[in-house]
């Protein structure tokens, strides 16, 4: 079955399409796909049939269906949003999809419509705080979560701002028979510190969530009660080497589909650190770091977990690597430049 690597080139407004060797990793350019006003996020429906496209200078989601025989994405709709979205997320009926915005302070769910394009209009709306920076279901699609960060308009370019966020993940309920948020009990989790949730992904097999922690530089590791929807926080540990006190924040964060690896970008030390993961208790061990582009903002895992694909935003270069079976650590196989201002990247199968 044939791969696909779609990466949002923000300034250059587009999305370029590339084809992956499931073998060697290699990316071959297929196409470029022109979309008006800033790509910046993407997700992909849980039938792998369509990418929905969030773009940021002139806020909507778009809907594309993918090829089936070449990889390649067409345009089926748009849907303006009054801010711009800064987290996509499908339910895990793919039967609507979740959005944060970051600027606007809110999270919201839109309807899917049976030919997978998604409805104009969101059937649901919550006002949070500013910062929203992610939305999505557990794995039970009864829950969902969104993180605020503790620093707003923050950027790893520029010396760090003094102004504060919320610094908390927002507990909602999900129904997913009307595709409804509801503020879950109790409705705020605080860290402690001043770590600055930003994005999260589950464990397959496990009851733990991982964020990752923008200013706090460290992945958190939260135990889910399946029965109230509630986090409880197990473990913190840094994505930085002992003794780096220079600036960084975190971006995003992937597990490898067996559980095993878990990877985030650092901002600042630009790299990507890598973790291995407990099978019984889902704690992470350090994997290493390895060295990559210039603010990795966005990267993504290929559907088998062998191989890592990081954008470096500040440098407009996509850099591959190969994913270690037995320790998860990186090597590196290509570097390439694709364009502007890379803002997001996304691998599936197809076909």
């Amino acid at each position: 079955m044939p791969y696909a690597l779609y990466v949002c080139l923000q300034d250059d407004n587009k999305i370029a399409v590339f084809a992956i060797d499931s073998e060697s990793g290699q990316l071959s350019p297929r196409a470029e796909v022109p979309l008006a006003g800033g790509p910046s996020v993407m997700a992909l429906s849980p039938d792998r049939q369509k990418v929905y496209v969030g773009t940021r200078t002139e806020p909507a989601i778009s809907t594309y269906g993918i090829d089936q025989g070449t990889g390649s994405l067409t345009l089926q709709g748009s849907a303006a949003t009054k801010h711009a979205p800064t987290f996509l997320a499908p339910d895990r009926t793919g039967k609507y999809l979740l959005s944060a915005y970051y600027q606007g302070g809110s999270v919201a769910v839109h309807p899917i419509e049976a030919d997978g394009s998604i409805g104009t209009q969101p059937i649901d709306q919550h006002e949070t705080a500013v910062g929203a920076h992610a939305v999505s279901t557990d794995p039970s699609n009864r829950f969902a979560f969104a993180p605020h960060i503790a620093r707003i308009q923050d950027n790893v370019l520029e010396p760090p701002r003094d102004n504060p966020g919320p610094n908390v993940i927002l507990q909602f309920r999900f129904d997913a028979k009307t595709g409804r948020l509801s503020p879950n009990s109790p409705f705020r989790v605080e860290p402690s510190e001043r770590l600055g949730p930003r994005h999260y992904c589950h464990h397959p097999n496990l009851d733990i969530v991982y964020f990752s922690n923008e200013q706090g530089c460290s992945v958190t590791a939260y135990r889910l009660d399946h029965s109230t929807g509630k986090l409880t926080a197990v473990q913190t540990i840094t994505t930085l080497p002992q003794g780096f006190t220079a600036r960084n924040t975190c971006s995003q964060i992937h597990l490898t589909p067996s559980g095993q690896f878990l990877y985030v970008g650092n901002r600042g030390h630009n790299t990507i650190a890598g973790f291995a993961v407990d099978a019984v208790t889902g704690h992470l061990a350090p994997a290493g770091h390895a060295p990559t582009e210039a603010v990795p903002s966005a990267f993504a895992l290929d559907p088998d977990g062998r191989f890592l694909f990081a954008a470096g935003t500040a440098s407009g270069r996509l850099a591959s690597f190969g994913i270690d079976a037995q320790t998860g650590g990186l090597t590196p196989l290509r570097t390439q430049t694709v364009g502007q201002r890379p803002a997001a990247v996304l691998a599936t199968r197809y076909g």
